[in-house]
């Protein structure tokens, strides 16, 4: 990590350290009571909210008029562009939908480190799902970088790569999974801040770490969910029903999340987007996208991923055909031709 120039002081860790010990009945660490989020989508939106109620001070920002106005009309500062949130905040987390986004936001005009080499806040945490050169390259810019006030518990600004997992019902319930990359200082001392939104949070190592987790276990996750939709849907045109062999899966070696947890057969699970007709979920557009930044970081370290690369071509072809803003599980419907449970 020498490599980034990050310097942390000893203050530092011993800060981070203690305030894990201590959080839970503790009060909120001054160095983290003002968080600036930007990125109120269906995940977003959820997380800043979890983080107001833990009590924390936000502020946030999205390029979405209306998504501002659901926080303002309840007392939550808003702002018009990311430089502002970053002159209110002591640390700045973003969830975004792409790493073009991402990239936007902190060097495009208005964005969080236009203010040059000097930055207020002393922590940014980017919860997007990007690709490990997109984090590496911001983190790297960053290390360039100095805070404008001197600070007793960090020497320099640190960002880290914080994507997660469980989708939009975890962030509404405040039980999302973090993988994170960046300096270990760095994680020690956000821990408390992500565990307001999440339930478990994993070190994944260097920068650009926690974006390479995320894009495999999205990639392993699209090629299980496909798995269990082609097993159901060959089940019933063998005639046997899907609420039998969910049952099956769930009891033996081929149960996994895809079958027992998110079931994609429209009338075997309750509360899941396969009982509302795929809706309110994780969209096979951003599947699709997901599975891309896998093959492309595949394909920049020489490695071959055959399902992977076929996950890949089947999500496109539901984009194409019209499923973009459906969850990905409607794979079993649209492309296996599978039958609702009757």
């Amino acid at each position: 990590m020498a490599g980034f120039g990050w310097r942390v002081g000893s203050k530092m860790q011993r800060w981070g350290r203690s305030c894990l010990r201590g959080f839970s009945s503790a009060a909120i660490p001054s160095q983290l009571e003002n968080v600036g989020f930007i990125g109120l989508g269906n995940m977003g939106s959820h997380m800043a909210r979890n983080l107001i109620t833990a009590g924390y001070k936000v502020t946030v920002h999205d390029i979405n008029e209306n998504s501002m106005k659901k926080f303002s009309d309840d007392g939550i500062s808003t702002k018009q562009s990311p430089l502002e949130v970053s002159e209110s905040s002591d640390v700045v987390i973003t969830m975004l939908p792409s790493s073009s986004h991402v990239l936007e936001v902190y060097n495009g005009a208005n964005g969080l480190l236009v203010g040059g080499s000097r930055l207020g806040p002393w922590l940014y945490i980017d919860s997007s799902t990007v690709d490990p050169q997109t984090s590496r390259k911001i983190s790297t810019a960053i290390s360039r970088c100095h805070l404008k006030e001197n600070k007793g518990y960090a020497e320099n600004p640190m960002i880290l790569d914080a994507p997660v997992s469980g989708g939009v019902p975890a962030a509404e319930a405040g039980k999302l999974t973090f993988m994170v990359g960046g300096l270990e200082e760095a994680y020690l001392a956000a821990k408390p801040l992500l565990l307001s939104m999440g339930k478990r949070v994993i070190y994944c190592g260097g920068a650009g770490n926690g974006s390479a987790a995320k894009i495999c276990n999205n990639m392993a996750m699209a090629i299980s969910m496909l798995g269990v939709s082609e097993a159901f849907a060959l089940g019933q045109n063998l005639g046997i029903k899907a609420s039998t062999l969910t049952d099956i899966f769930n009891c033996s070696s081929a149960r996994c999340w895809s079958s027992d947890t998110y079931n994609p057969v429209p009338g075997v699970m309750e509360g899941v987007p396969s009982s509302r007709n795929y809706d309110g979920g994780f969209t096979s557009k951003l599947m699709a996208k997901d599975l891309d930044l896998a093959m492309a970081s595949a394909s920049g370290v020489g490695f071959k991923c055959p399902m992977g690369s076929e996950a890949l071509e089947i999500y496109r072809k539901l984009c194409r055909d019209g499923c973009e803003p459906k969850d990905f599980s409607c794979a079993f419907r649209h492309y296996y031709a599978g039958k609702d449970e009757e």
